[in-house]
């Protein structure tokens, strides 16, 4: 807090959160009054949380390759003209089941694109080192929302209608936009042309595919999702038919799953200090397996909110721990885009389950839904003991190196392509077994960071040669793919050198792929470039 932006931020979005949950609830409990289907009710949710998984990696592309706070302004400026909209139909009576789910389809919309670049942007307010206290923080300020804003919802609802609450919802974005509107972060130099946005995401699913560490992140988030949607999903109808409460119970429930997040939020920082990011993530699916199981049978409302108690807390120590362990897996270029990706399968998650209870709460009924919730959050626990999260905290993801764009004999242009990069190593033979295991990780970073055709090659006639083969399709993607290692990569460089056992370092060699036949018609510098025989253009060691 002692950063005046995280600060200013953190209390416009606390704001803001507070009148989303009034809305939130005002949502919920009118589609109870005006739906004569259960599923209905669940759809509540999953319309919400539908576009955050089908927009989630459009957004995150954007934020990375954008200014992120016009991105934060524009999306909080569509999300505040949705809530009038739908705040003015709704005091016309003009509002149905379907387009109550349209407005809070749009919501979701505009948060799907909210979300990557305010996320991302946390790194931009805080240094590294405060970021998981940061990434609590922005969860505890949800939470501290979440405690009381669902009973204040309740209240709002019962005494002047939802309306009111969707009321309220739109004039809490007002003090987010004007602190956004003020905000100046610091403008990094573009050195090379701008991704676009079909390049922007295959980079980011490339990079996420050949990442270990966040793919068991987006495998158990999505678990956990699916298990975890039934709880809120279905907390409406909980509230109504199993405790036979009416919106004020609603939101009592709410209001006590918050007051359990904020502790959970609390303790976060000292649990993460005691134990491991897999066991937390291990007990909050084991807790909350069994919290889903106490409020399927669970008749008594005093249990039932302890609870739920519980139950926040087990929610936001799971979800702030995928999300910071995303955060610390992913170098800043890529940011955005791994959060965007990991949102899409927790919430893709969530939107399924909620679609999924709610079928099975019209059909078995609401305890069964819970019940079987919770066999699959002890799935999602048991999945920790072949794909444990891993411990990110000590990486260190800054570029290994500024960007250095080497000089060549051939002229050169950042669309010049495609280029053919060669990297010759001399190999003892009782040194080829490590020296193939440092390749196999060589080539998983090449890969990662946008190197195509990758392979490794040795000489029939010189059996100590070995060369690295890779390309890029242009001079611009090889000086980005080239100042995307980070320090944390260069462990398999330094194992490759040791390895090498020439009198001088490993010769690279940096060639444009040409093809023979007439020339295209081109300006003189490229008329240049395509004239020269195919040399190479520089060596390096």
């Amino acid at each position: 807090m002692r950063f005046p932006v995280f600060r200013s931020v953190w209390l416009a979005s606390s704001v803001s959160n507070l009148g989303g949950l009034i809305q939130s609830v005002g949502a919920s409990w009118m589609m109870t009054s005006i739906a004569t289907s259960v599923g209905m009710v669940a759809l509540v949710q999953a319309s919400m949380t539908l576009p955050i998984m089908l927009l989630s990696l459009l957004a995150g592309a954007m934020a990375d390759a954008l200014d992120r706070r016009r991105m934060l302004l524009y999306s909080q400026i569509f999300l505040f003209s949705i809530s009038i909209v739908l705040a003015l139909c709704t005091w016309l009576e003009l509002i149905t089941p379907w387009l109550l789910l349209l407005f809070t389809f749009l919501i979701g919309c505009g948060a799907a694109f909210n979300a990557p670049a305010w996320q991302a942007s946390v790194g931009d307010m805080v240094p590294r080192a405060h970021l998981p206290n940061a990434v609590t923080l922005n969860s505890m300020g949800f939470n501290i929302a979440r405690s009381f804003g669902p009973a204040l919802g309740g209240a709002i609802v019962a005494a002047a209608g939802a309306a009111a609450a969707f009321s309220v919802n739109a004039a809490s974005y007002i003090a987010l936009i004007v602190v956004l509107s003020r905000w100046r972060p610091p403008v990094v130099p573009q050195l090379l042309p701008r991704e676009s946005l079909g390049i922007a995401i295959s980079a980011g699913v490339r990079y996420v595919a050949m990442s270990p560490a966040i793919g068991r992140v987006l495998l158990r988030s999505f678990v956990f999702g699916l298990g975890a949607s039934a709880v809120m999903a279905l907390m409406p109808l909980i509230a109504k038919h199993l405790v036979a409460g009416g919106p004020l119970t609603y939101g009592m429930l709410l209001g006590a799953f918050g007051i359990g997040a904020v502790g959970g939020a609390i303790g976060n920082a000292r649990l993460r200090q005691l134990t491991s990011t897999e066991n937390i993530v291990r007990v909050s699916c084991l807790v909350f397996g069994l919290i889903a199981v106490v409020s399927g049978f669970s008749a008594n409302l005093a249990l039932t909110l302890l609870a739920l108690l519980f139950g926040g807390a087990s929610w936001v120590l799971a979800l702030s721990t995928f999300n910071v362990t995303v955060q610390l897996s992913a170098p800043r270029w890529v940011v955005a885009r791994a959060l965007s990706l990991y949102q899409m399968f927790a919430f893709g998650g969530l939107a399924l389950g909620s679609w999924l209870w709610g079928e099975v709460a019209e059909g078995p009924g609401i305890a069964p839904a819970l019940y079987i919730a919770s066999g699959i959050l002890v799935f999602c626990a048991v999945l920790g003991w072949r794909w444990p999260l891993a411990q990110a905290e000590a990486l260190n993801l800054d570029p290994l190196r500024p960007m250095h764009e080497p000089q060549t004999a051939v002229p050169v242009e950042p669309r010049t392509g495609p280029v053919v990069v060669t990297i010759e190593y001399l190999i003892r033979e009782e040194d080829v077994l490590e020296f193939l295991g440092a390749m196999a990780e060589r080539r998983r970073i090449r890969r990662r960071d946008g190197a195509r055709n990758w392979m490794l090659l040795r000489d029939l006639g010189n059996p100590l040669v070995w060369t690295e083969r890779y390309t890029t399709p242009t001079w611009a993607e090889y000086l980005r793919h080239t100042s995307r290692m980070t320090q944390e990569d260069a462990l398999v460089p330094e194992r490759l050198r040791a390895l090498h056992c020439g009198s001088t370092p490993p010769v690279v060699r940096r060639m444009i792929e040409r093809q023979t036949g007439s020339l295209p018609v081109a300006s003189d510098s490229d008329a240049h470039d395509l004239a020269e025989p195919r040399i190479d253009p520089g060596r390096s060691s």
